[in-house]
């Protein structure tokens, strides 16, 4: 049996410093999500080049369906990271074992929940967002497949929550590099090789998505300690669950209804023709292999929030807001800068298309250009939830991704119905988010030292 002792693998993140640590935790974070987008993105840029400009419409105009689902599942698993480093801050080991086999029971009935609606909404959806004709059934063909892989996903992100609950953001890396790896080379194979177009990159992600929850399940199954993983202790606890879903499914509609908002924006792209949808969806990829950097220290914000919430130190909570929020602004704009400057390097990679190229182009220097603004919604956000409050930042998130996503495209979108127009909602959405983020974040954190001074 792997001897994966619960000391030498824990990070302690209630004392010492923690710049360090934050990026120590933060980086194989973000690489590991951006290995995780590849999956996608190696789709794109699989069928772009082999497949041709109509197959890379069908599987972009997929995008922000395939969203909704990943986004509500990552966001879900953040309960589980909560409540654990949560358990571990308040030194209650005891009910940690009781907690994971909860977390993977839930886990396995969403995903099989999640599978059986995918199938049953997607040709709608892909219909209500304008999908062209022409890219109807190519689109179909490859969303179902991909939604076989849902229940996979589900295990992979809930046993990743577990594992990052105490530190360890290394070996859900190092198994996204495995089952990455693999996704582009059966993606080659099977749409070179095989000639299968939408249907075998669709193949390609399940079988990666497939291997990467074989691989955190069986780590989980290999350790001795509390955060072992038994299949015959199988079972939820009503009080164990309802902790995990307080904070789990406001932070799981956020991600979800933050992507439908995108298919809303998708359906204003459609109005473009193919060429609008394919250069979208190329750079599409380098807005989330960005995005990954500022979420990967939102999550580090939530984990480290939760364990020194638990411990009663509200002081090195604010620290961690502050580091977080300068990390993830930062770096993530580095990265930014790197794809602007580079940008026809990097369409030329998905596309031969000079008119899918000049759109990809556009959406690159409107949106991927300021990513780093979403670290002030998803960090300040992350803070709030590892404090135990979840409902608000889910309801500013609605507020700033949805509702005003969609006053923008029926009145300034509508005035002047121009490419351009419609990608600068993405940066007046997050200024406006994130705004009124740190607001609600300054005023809980009031209360909570009024709370704490009175104990």
């Amino acid at each position: 049996m792997e001897q994966t002792g619960k000391k030498s693998k824990e990070m302690d993140m209630l004392n010492g410093g923690l710049a360090g640590k934050l990026i120590l935790f933060s980086i194989p974070l973000a690489f590991s999500s951006i290995l995780q987008q590849l999956f996608n993105s190696a789709d794109v840029a699989v069928v772009g080049r082999f497949a041709g400009d109509q197959a890379l419409a069908a599987v972009g105009s997929c995008v922000a369906l395939v969203g909704i689902f990943v986004n509500l599942i990552v966001g879900l698993a953040v309960g589980p990271n909560a409540a654990l480093a949560n358990l571990i801050g308040q030194k209650n080991r005891g009910k940690i074992n009781s907690m994971v086999h909860t977390i993977l029971t839930f886990g396995a009935v969403l995903g099989i929940a999640l599978l059986v609606i995918g199938m049953l909404v997607a040709r709608r959806i892909l219909v209500a967002s304008g999908t062209p004709e022409t890219v109807l059934d190519q689109a179909l063909l490859y969303i179902r497949i991909y939604f076989v892989g849902i229940p996979f996903m589900v295990a992979y992100n809930f046993g990743a929550a577990i594992v990052r609950s105490y530190g360890d953001t290394r070996r859900p890396m190092y198994y996204l590099i495995v089952s990455g790896v693999l996704n582009v080379i059966l993606n080659l194979m099977l749409v070179i090789g095989f000639h299968m177009g939408v249907e075998g990159v669709a193949i390609a992600t399940l079988i990666s998505n497939m291997v990467s929850a074989f691989l955190i399940l069986s780590h989980l199954y290999n350790r001795d300690d509390e955060f072992c993983f038994r299949p015959h202790r199988i079972r939820i606890d009503k009080n164990e669950l309802k902790r995990v879903l307080m904070i789990g499914i406001p932070a799981g509609i956020q991600g979800a209804i933050f992507s439908v908002s995108n298919v809303f924006i998708q359906s204003g792209i459609n109005m473009f023709g193919e060429a609008a949808i394919a250069g979208s969806s190329l750079a599409l990829n380098f807005e989330y292999f960005t995005y990954d950097i500022a979420n990967a220290f939102a999550q580090a914000a939530v984990t480290f929030t939760s364990q020194n919430f638990g411990a009663g130190n509200m002081k090195r909570c604010r620290k961690i807001f502050w580091l977080c929020l300068l990390f993830g602004f930062g770096f993530t704009e580095i990265l930014s800068v790197i794809f602007i400057v580079g940008k026809d390097f990097f369409v030329s990679i998905y596309t031969t298309s000079a008119a899918v190229a000049a759109y990809g182009i556009i959406r690159m220097d409107r949106v991927c250009s300021l990513e780093g603004l979403t670290a002030t919604y998803e960090v300040t956000s992350s803070c709030l939830r590892g404090t135990g409050k979840s409902l608000e930042p889910s309801v500013i998130t609605i507020l700033g991704t949805v509702v005003f996503r969609l006053i923008w495209l029926t009145t300034i979108f509508r005035m002047v119905t121009t490419f351009d127009m419609l990608m600068n909602v993405y940066v007046a959405s997050w200024l406006f988010t994130g705004g009124l983020m740190f607001v609600v974040y300054f005023f809980h954190m009031r209360k909570l030292d009024k709370r704490f001074a009175t104990r």
